[in-house]
Parts: C-alpha cells; structure tokens; sequence
C-alpha cells in the first residue's frame, strides 16, 4: 500500500517534470517562431527548391505533433 505522502510526493516529482518538458516545449516553440518570422534565414531572391523542401518537411513534422495533440488526422477517433 502506497502512504499518501508517497503518493503525494510522486505527484510533485511528475508534476515538476511535467513543467520542465513544457518549458523545453515552449523554447523550442519560441525559437521555430522566430525562424520563421526571420523566413527562415531565406531572402526572397535566394528561395530554391531546396528551401521549399526544407519548410514542407517542418510542415509535416508539426502536422504530426498537431494531429496528435488535438486528435486529427490519423490519430482521429
């Protein structure tokens, strides 16, 4: 049998951790943002294919991560 203390203190340590990936989130959120308000490091004269494919990769990978977060796409139902 777990003490509520136990449990409690398991809770804390979830908790904390469950912030500090969220802070790791919100970071990583924070530098994609400013990428992309910088057009990610691409001047509208240097754009190639490359860069199209570079973009629509990152596209589909935050596709993934949105799909899964509010249950669309193939992670619907």
């Amino acid at each position: 049998m777990t003490s509520p203390t136990a449990k409690t203190s398991n809770q804390e340590k979830a908790l904390a951790a469950f912030v500090a990936k969220k802070a790791e989130i919100d970071a990583m959120l924070a530098r994609l943002q400013s990428l992309s308000d910088d057009h990610f490091d691409v001047g509208p004269d240097e754009v190639t294919w490359s860069h199209v494919d570079h973009v629509a990769h990152y596209a589909n990978l935050l596709e993934q991560i949105t799909d899964m977060a509010f249950n669309e796409g193939e992670h619907a139902g």
